[in-house]
Formats: structure tokens, sequence, C-alpha cells
């Protein structure tokens, strides 16, 4: 059948019984659920011209595949969310692994045992790896504010190799700010792991879908009971009425073609854009892509190098060891990092955590509190980071939630 694709103005709010912004992996989820155990007839509204959200891929010029907004590698200890997107497609099996390029010379990220021997020296690196083992473990991961909290002088030369060569400068660019301003969620994610282990993901699943991310969700958005609107925004098809005039009397119904909307409404987008940004845009970190091709079988030792010490952009990324293809061409992607000032031309991508904006970001959700219909859901509408792994086991919760 394939997935059925509308136009707004042709569909009929009467044969619509729950509705979904947005088809990343929250969204598509809850359509698929909700239509396939819940019966429902189910509208998805994407803003953007294609389906996928940030997970969208497609072969470039050279015949690459390449994603559009950054890698995406699955990795989950989740097994219900790993069985379930194995129904819509094969996968490859396929373990990411990340170097740090420090002034030309490679080390293994996370900061490991094989990294410490590069950093130091074979015997200097075999002692300071057994202090390491005496005072957090073997095989275990260290957060970098963990081992600058030891009073050890030598656990102290550790962590302030490792914060000024692959965490400082890497950090202020990627985030804009000094590590000591980043949330310490956000720190956790750079861990020292105390092994000799290069993978950069642990997990008990791991892979990539065989034919891309784009024909996964073709698959999952493949049912009778869904159909799409492309090029759709939601601020164009909800119509909001709220309790009173003040500025944060809450929502009395979301209005849809001049009547209120009872069925679910599944919001995986960001929350402030829904209510036209009226306590001013919620902060983000947003990425710009640089793509080039190269008349090469590889130019990198593996899918992901770091820029931690040179360099304008993060990182590069080459997806033919993420796909598998095989071609004498490749393609690679730098990545840059930046403030996000336009939602009309760029793209949200990681909420920047702190109290001030968490506090920002609860005024908007307050206006949807007297809303049982309502369900803000994922990175965006959250204001959260979530791997891609968590973001489907809630969309499942949800879906168990509303459909049992």
């Amino acid at each position: 059948m394939g997935v059925q694709y509308c136009d707004f103005k042709d569909v009929d709010i009467d044969e619509v019984d729950a509705v979904v912004v947005g088809s990343g992996f929250a969204g598509s989820v809850m359509a698929r659920e909700l239509a396939e155990r819940g019966g429902k007839r189910v509208l998805v509204i994407e803003k953007r011209p294609h389906i996928g959200g940030n997970m969208y891929d497609e072969l470039d010029e050279a015949g690459i595949l390449v994603h559009r907004y950054g890698p995406h590698i699955f990795h989950t200890n989740d097994k219900r969310a790993f069985d379930y997107v194995r129904r819509f497609t094969e996968w490859r099996d396929y373990q990411h692994e990340v170097l740090a390029d420090w002034y030309g010379t490679y080390m293994p990220v996370p900061f490991n045992k094989n990294s410490m021997e590069i950093a130091f020296g074979e015997e200097k690196a075999a002692h300071l790896t057994q202090k390491l083992i005496d005072t957090f473990g073997d095989e275990r991961k260290v957060t970098i504010t963990e081992l600058r909290a030891q009073n050890d002088p030598e656990l102290a030369e550790i962590a302030d190799f490792i914060y000024k060569n692959v965490f400082l400068y890497y950090t202020q660019k990627q985030w804009g700010l000094t590590p000591e301003e980043v949330d310490p969620s956000v720190t956790a994610r750079v861990p020292v792991f105390v092994s000799r282990d290069n993978r950069y993901f642990q997990d008990a699943y791991q892979g990539m879908p065989l034919h891309g991310y784009t024909p996964l969700f073709e698959r999952m958005l493949d049912h009778e009971g869904i159909q799409v609107c492309l090029n759709t925004e939601a601020e164009s098809v909800f119509d909001l009425e709220f309790e009173s005039d003040d500025e944060d009397a809450p929502l009395s119904a979301i209005n849809m073609k001049e009547r209120p909307f009872t069925g679910p409404i599944i919001y995986t987008g960001p929350l402030d854009e829904l209510f036209l940004s009226r306590f001013g845009r919620l902060p983000y970190r947003s990425l710009d892509f640089v793509y080039e091709t190269h008349d090469t079988e590889h130019v990198l030792p593996c899918g992901t190098v770091n820029f931690t010490v040179t360099e304008d952009y993060t990182r590069i990324t080459e997806f033919k060891y993420l796909t598998g293809q095989v071609s004498d061409k490749t393609t690679i992607m730098k990545e840059y990092s930046h403030s996000y000032d336009d939602p009309k031309t760029q793209t949200p991508y990681y909420a920047i955590l702190s109290d001030e904006n968490t506090a920002h970001y609860e005024r908007y959700r307050a206006l949807t509190s007297t809303l049982d219909n309502f369900h803000p859901l994922g990175r965006l509408a959250e204001y959260r980071y979530y791997n891609m792994d968590v973001i489907i086991g809630r969309a499942l919760a949800l879906a168990d939630e509303l459909v049992g």
C-alpha cells in the first residue's frame, strides 16, 4: 500500500480519531500503535517535506547513503525497543567507534586504557591505569567530574589531560559554554572508560537499518489507518483556545477546522513554537553540516573522528562505515555547532539544560496542563536529551497507557 500522503485542506476531521505532530520516532511509533493496537484513524502532521524526523537519510549524488541531520547509530539495552524497530526493517550489525584527533594523532573516545598508552606511553599508562582500577574498579565508566574530584595528584594529572585535550575545546564548540556551565547530565555522557573496549557504546543491542532509516519509517507509517500531511505546520492547523486573556492562562481547547478536537494529540515539536514563542524562544544549539565526496574508498579510519583540540567543526562522520556500502567513492560530513537563532532556517537539536531553561519550559508546559488529550513526547516537546531507543520506549509506554 505504501504511506498514504494527503493535503490537510482535504482532510475530514470527522474521520480522524487521533492527531500526531511530527514523524520521527516519537510520532511514528505513536501513529503506528494508535492505528494498529488502538484501531484509531490517525492523522500525522509533518512540517518537513519528508518523514523520519532527524533520522531521515537518502542517497547523495555519489550514491552514498547519508544522514541529513547528523549521524544516528542505534544502540540500546531495551529489548522491547529493539524488537519493535526490527519489525520494520532488516538490520546489520554495527559497532560504532570514535577517535579523537589529538594534534594529528588518533586516540579512542571515550578515553580508555588504549588512549592512556597513546597519551602517556606504555609504562606510565600501566601505572596510572592501575591507579584508576584501584580507585574506581575495572571496566568502569567514570565521569570527568568524578575524576576531577579526586585529591590524588596522579589522578589529577589524568583528569587534567583529558579535560584539556578531550573535553574542554570540544565542549566549548558543541555548546558555546564552558564545561562548568554545561548541565551535569551532559558531561556524564563523556566518561573515562577503564577498559580496552574501543566501542563508543557497550549496549547489548546495536546496529543500523540495513537499507537506511527512511525505509524503516515508510514501513512503520504504512498502515490503512494512518494518513500523513507533509509541509504542514501544527501552528497552521491548530487554533488554540485559552481559558482567559491572561498570558499564562492555560488552554481550554485545541480546535481544528473550527471545532474542538477531543481525541489524543501527540505533540513532538518544540513546545514554544506551538505557542508562537509568547514567553520567548527556548534556547537550543543548532548544527550546520558540510558534505564532501572523495574519489577514494575511505578518508577516516572509523565512522567518526572528533576534533577535540583543533578545527572549527566538532567532528567528521564517514557514512560508509555506518551503512556498510561498498563503493570507490566516499562521503564525509563535517559538523559545526552554533546558537539557534531562526526557526525558519535552522533546526533545534540540543536543549541547553539549566534550572533557568527548565523553568522557562515548564511555563509553556503549564499552558497544556488542563488538556487531558494533549501529550508532549520527545526531545523537543519535553525539552530533554533522549537517545532514539529511549524515545521509542517512551512512545510504547504512552501507547500502552492510551490503548492498553
